[in-house]
């Protein structure tokens, strides 16, 4: 039986096994999706090696950007970005597998967001500088809106500080999308600080983090009337688009036995 998987630290707040086992099961496909909570990225190594059957694996946090040395190869939007949450797992006659590095976070957040978009969100505040959030800028780039970052260490990323967030940031950033792990399961009580007051009705909240449902930061926003929205379309999404890319690259394993 062909295997998927995903690797990260910590998984156990995602729905991907949920979701591709059940397309599995319903449109009668010979394959299982399984999850590895890897402490350390050094343990990939021996994950492969005990899962020979593996086709593909997704990559969560916080591996999405150090995973990129253990890769043979990177898709060439994957390399613009320097983040890979998709991996394609090939087999070579000499018995070394090929990982192929993709990004599909970029089409699941743009095509996600798009809908929501009003004609006065022009600027975006991007809270935090991991592989996501580079998605996430790269996706607003590609609907012409500008970014800035927002981080504990702005002078590190060339971006701002939360110290930094004012009324007069948050009149012009229309747009406030968490990209960290704060208030995702099980700390749902913590929420990024930022100037909740601040934000209004013309304001768009999205929170990557869909467990929960609602977060703290969602909460707040929308007690300040902002449209809010968490990141459950986007996985849904870009589990569509890992499929199309582990499907296209199937037929390579199997004229390799």
């Amino acid at each position: 039986m062909k295997e998927y998987a995903l690797i990260g630290h910590p998984i156990g707040h995602s729905k991907s096994e949920e979701f591709f086992n059940e397309k599995f099961r319903t449109e009668g496909i010979d394959a299982c999706y399984i999850t590895a909570d890897l402490a350390d990225l050094k343990e990939l190594k021996g994950f492969l090696q005990a899962h020979p059957q593996l086709r593909g694996f997704n990559v969560t946090s916080p591996y999405k950007q150090a995973i990129l040395p253990y890769l043979t190869e990177l898709d060439p939007e994957a390399s613009l970005l320097g983040a890979v949450n998709t991996v394609v797992v090939l087999n070579a006659r000499w018995g070394k597998r090929r990982l192929i590095g993709y990004n599909t976070d970029i089409e699941g957040f743009r095509l996600s967001i798009a809908p929501l978009l009003r004609s006065h969100h022009r600027q975006a505040l991007v809270l935090g500088t991991g592989g996501a959030s580079l998605a996430v800028q790269r996706a607003f780039k590609k609907l012409s809106i500008a970014t800035l970052t927002v981080s504990r260490d702005p002078q590190k990323n060339q971006g701002i500080g939360y110290n930094d967030l004012s009324a007069q940031v948050l009149d012009e950033y229309l747009v406030v999308v968490n990209c960290t792990p704060v208030g995702m399961t099980p700390n749902i009580q913590e929420y990024p600080p930022i100037p909740y007051n601040c934000l209004t009705e013309r304001h768009l909240c999205y929170d990557l983090i869909y467990s929960p449902n609602q977060t703290r930061f969602l909460q707040q926003a929308q007690a300040q009337g902002a449209t809010t929205k968490n990141g459950l379309d986007m996985l849904l999404l870009q589990a569509h688009e890992n499929w199309k890319i582990w499907s296209a690259r199937e037929h390579e394993n199997s004229t390799i036995q």
